[in-house]
């Protein structure tokens, strides 16, 4: 037997012990070395050649990911650890670092326990090191540090000991701080790292060695050392690979510190399921593999050959090829055609995968990421939704041939299905199609892979940035009748309150509509957002930032028309009356009702239109603004091209926030609205003559400021085909 055919053997017999088990990410900013260590770790199980290790990029398989060199895809792979004698099972995803790709970040930290968190000696803890860092947190991955590209702290900067010692405390504590913010304070666990116990180590991905203060006892390696092996002679430095080799100390102690499924789901699953089910809660907090089959979807892949695979994590049960799955959301059921598990590029199939492994499953036709799957003959409450990047860059696409048109709208409905962070917008009257991402880049690569993988020719406007409808004061009730004139809405529409706001944003608040079953649950998280106990009761539903709320008393046909008036309240929010812009921070109130007494005089046609009317007037009442998208930018330049850094951002309507200096480099912390920030990389590069590092993260929607909201809404009604200077209340309202 084969190297490769006994590792799948090891593979099988290791995924029926769950306490062998270790679902691991690795996360860091872009170019902090997440592939090159990947390679090394793949080295290790004999999946490549140890002589290609940290030059293949093997998890990045994607022909754009090799051109551009970055990952922009999660990429799982399965291998085989021995540690201490035991033989572990290690699934891993490698994960993009822009920040255009976030969202795959955040859905790949659902399907995993523990997080490798990488960061360059040299850049330091980078903005997106803290975005990553903090999403892993809120889905309870535990974090493990690991400072790469220690030699060029050696090589280019020429540290003594006592400075890289000092570096590495300042990076350490950096993410301790971060850990200790995000955390909730009951969270009953201490994970910060300690060079102590082995949570941190050191070491250079590309060069395959690593390091922790314990393996430096045992080893008998001390700082003074690695910097010899960087000083003393071509390629000393080998020596320190062959003594400390990356990835058995990387795994080892990914073995040491990172939960298995056993233990992990026992605070993993409270925070992620939300089901009222005492019993099935028992059941997904044991990791039991005769339980109820609970698969989460993470990632949908796109095979050539096997149409759409379904990537996630079982979190109780068995999955079994041939067997008949129930998607939750899409209330359909699909037969399980093929099981598989990821070996960088290649799919190696298996016919039964029990609990706490990360598997491809082939089959599940409409599925979609964030989707539960279980039996049909056990369907459990679904997991809590992930909370996905928000889009801020539209782009109108089409075909450039009137035959293809009827595939590119397939095509993107695919992608949309593959990426939740891209939002499709396809109109039915005119059949223009509308592609919506987290920035150029993001959309930039969805557009080659439609012309290029899917061979539809396509032409795009310039892209376009997402705006916001909101309010800024309290509207008074209005009433909206239904066409029939026999019901009767009185709604309100107010600003919400920052703290909801926020802990929507964070996903302490869940989105949908409210079930029974967890209304007690989000009444308490309400009152502790400052709601009053008895208003919270009222809460129907969390659209975006947005809620719907009923404070009626004693109408007995009420509950016959509130997922009606949710329908309404969904329609506004999608297109509000400015400019047809999603809305967001509304909170829609519902204050009374006159229905009709006989049921078809109250039916849809009646009710959503009245429910939408009311809450456009109340808008419209209450001072309705657009809010846009804003990015953190974050520059590092030497101290003679700040002046030229301060001149691009003024320009860009930017806002200096914060500037520190360390040595010669200044580190410069700013705000600009996304609108002014296309054509910034090849403007900063040429302002400092190409001394300069940045990079940005999104900072949420502000106010557009009062000079420009009329000639914007008037670009956004010109663009949309609507009236550009409404005149009556109904060119507005629809």
């Amino acid at each position: 037997m084969g190297r490769r055919e006994d590792l799948i053997e090891r593979i099988k017999e290791l995924m029926k012990t769950p306490d062998k088990i270790r679902n691991m990410g690795i996360i860091a900013h872009i170019d902090h070395g997440k592939t090159t260590l990947s390679d090394s770790l793949l080295a290790d199980s004999g999946l490549i050649s140890e002589e290609l290790a940290g030059q293949q990029r093997a998890l990045d398989f994607d022909e754009q990911e090799q051109a551009r060199g970055i990952t922009i895809n999660a990429a799982n792979v399965t291998l085989v650890h021995t540690s201490e004698g035991e033989d572990y099972l290690i699934n891993l995803i490698d994960t993009p670092g822009h920040v255009d790709f976030g969202g795959d970040v955040i859905r790949a930290m659902r399907a995993v326990d523990g997080g490798l968190v990488l960061v360059d000696a040299v850049e330091g803890c980078m903005p997106q090191t803290e975005t990553v860092l903090r999403q892993a947190l809120r889905e309870r991955v535990k974090p493990l540090l690991f400072i790469n590209k220690v030699d060029r702290l050696i090589r280019e900067l020429k540290l003594t000991p006592e400075q890289m010692q000092e570096r590495f405390v300042k990076i350490i504590a950096k993410i301790n701080q971060l850990i200790e913010k995000n955390l909730p304070p009951d969270f009953e666990n201490d994970w910060k790292v300690r060079v102590e116990d082995g949570s941190v180590m050191f070491g250079s991905g590309f060069h395959r060695w690593a390091l922790s203060v314990p393996h430096m006892k045992e080893l008998n390696i001390s700082f003074s050392d690695i910097i010899n092996a960087y000083t003393e002679g071509d390629d000393k430095w080998k020596e320190l690979a062959d003594k400390a080799p990356l990835s058995k100390i990387t795994l080892d102690l990914v073995v040491k510190h990172h939960p298995s499924p056993v233990e992990s789901q026992k605070y993993r699953i409270p925070k992620i399921w939300p089901g009222e089910d005492e019993e099935v809660m028992a059941q997904l907090s044991s990791c039991d593999k005769d339980g109820p089959v609970a698969f989460m979807i993470t990632k949908i892949h796109a095979d050539p050959h096997a149409g759409d695979v379904a990537l996630g994590r079982l979190y109780s049960g068995t999955l079994k090829s041939g067997m008949d799955l129930h998607l939750i959301n899409a209330k359909q059921d699909f037969r399980v055609q093929q099981l598989a598990l990821y070996m960088t590029n290649e799919r190696v199939q298996i016919e039964e995968v029990p609990v706490g492994n990360i598997v491809a499953v082939s089959g599940l036709k409409t599925a979609r990421s964030g989707e539960t799957a279980c039996l049909p003959s056990q369907i459990i409450e679904p997991f809590e939704r992930i909370q996905e990047t928000e889009p801020v860059v539209t782009e109108a696409i089409e075909a450039k041939s009137t035959k293809d048109l009827p595939k590119l709208v397939e095509v993107l409905y695919r992608i949309a299905k593959q990426d939740p962070a891209i939002h499709i917008e396809v109109d039915e009257e005119t059949g223009e199609c509308k592609m919506s991402g987290t920035g150029e880049l993001h959309l930039e690569i969805w557009k080659y892979r439609i012309v290029n993988d899917h061979k539809i020719p396509i032409n795009s406007s310039d892209p376009i940035v997402v705006y916001r409808e909101t309010i800024d004061t309290v509207s008074p009730q209005l009433e909206g009748k239904s066409p029939n004139k026999h019901n009767r809405f009185y709604i309100s529409v107010q600003p919400l309150e920052q703290e909801i706001t926020d802990a929507i944003q964070k996903g302490e608040l869940p989105q949908g509509r409210v079930k029974k079953k967890m209304q007690k649950e989000l009444t308490k998280k309400f009152a502790a957002l400052g709601m009053d106990a008895k208003v919270a009761k009222g809460v129907a539903s969390i659209h975006g930032n947005n809620i719907f709320m009923s404070v009626v008393k004693g109408e007995v046909h009420l509950g016959e028309v509130m997922e009606l008036c949710m329908d309404g309240f969904d329609d506004v929010i999608k297109k509000g009356p400015l400019s047809n812009e999603r809305c967001a921070g509304l909170k829609v109130v519902l204050h009374d009702v006159k229905l009709h007494e006989d049921a078809i005089h109250r039916g849809p046609a009646q009710v959503i239109p009245a429910v939408r009317n009311a809450i456009k007037a109340a808008m419209l009442t209450s001072g309705i603004i657009l809010t846009e998208p804003v990015q953190k930018v974050f520059v590092r330049v030497p101290e003679t091209h700040m002046g030229a850094v301060n001149k691009e951002m003024q320009g860009r309507r930017g806002q200096i926030l914060d500037i520190q200096q360390e040595g010669d480099q200044m580190e410069i912390v700013a705000k600009a609205p996304v609108a002014e920030m296309f054509g910034f990389a090849g403007a900063i590069r040429s302002a400092t003559e190409g001394r300069v590092l940045w990079s940005t993260e999104g900072a949420g929607f502000e106010k557009l400021p009062p000079d420009l909201q009329a000639k914007t809404v008037s670009e956004i009604r010109a663009r949309k085909g609507l009236s550009e200077n409404p005149q009556t209340p109904s060119d507005l309202l629809g």
